[in-house]
């Protein structure tokens, strides 16, 4: 019996896979950040990457000087975290990179008062899953393909039927199909767990 660990689609496994954008893709995206003065948005649907495709611009824009914040909102954690104060944004100035992902959790009137707050940051880039909120950086997208090649890198492989079933059933969640595949392995694993899981 294989350990639970090893399922291919583990979450420490799945983690180390990054955002698949070209290197010659990331110029014209910071050019846009620069031309919008330091203000952004990662759009795209659950599942499409944006989350990850924030954790790495993040490492992008790191530099001696740049005091960088991330806030993270979630239909669980939709306010924003109680560390994050009037105080802490009367503080920030150009040095400061702030990044919010999940953006499309605050009503209209906190998405005011953020922008507000922000204001004096020299760069600020959300993730949303609509473009009306700060100028478009990037539109995240998935296809199957995206899909069959990251699942390739996790050391599966699918046919492009397969990919293509997987990819239209999530509707280009791909975090929901690697949790399906996830579950499939799982069930391999220990099929006895995986019933009991099902009768609860």
């Amino acid at each position: 019996m294989i350990p639970a660990r090893e399922n291919p689609f583990s979450t420490n496994r799945v983690l180390r896979e990054r955002y698949r954008l070209a290197e010659n893709e990331w110029g014209p995206l910071l050019e846009k950040l620069n031309y919008h003065c330091g203000r952004g948005a990662l759009v795209g649907h659950k599942g499409s990457g944006k989350t990850t495709l924030l954790e790495d611009l993040m490492v992008r824009l790191a530099r001696p000087g740049r005091r960088m914040t991330l806030i993270r909102l979630s239909a669980e954690s939709p306010r924003m975290p109680a560390v994050f104060t009037p105080g802490f944004f009367a503080k920030l100035d150009a040095n400061d990179a702030v990044l919010l992902d999940g953006a499309e959790q605050l009503s209209l009137f906190a998405w005011f008062r953020f922008r507000r707050a922000t204001r004096h940051a020299g760069i600020v880039i959300v993730t949303t899953h609509r473009a009306n909120r700060l100028p478009l950086l990037h539109r995240c997208t998935t296809t199957p393909h995206l899909l069959q090649e990251l699942v390739s890198s996790l050391g599966v492989e699918l046919t492009p039927d397969e990919a293509g079933s997987l990819h239209q059933r999530h509707r280009g969640n791909i975090r929901e199909a690697i949790r399906e595949l996830y579950d499939r392995f799982a069930e391999k694993i220990d099929p006895e767990l995986s019933r009991r899981s099902s009768l609860v």
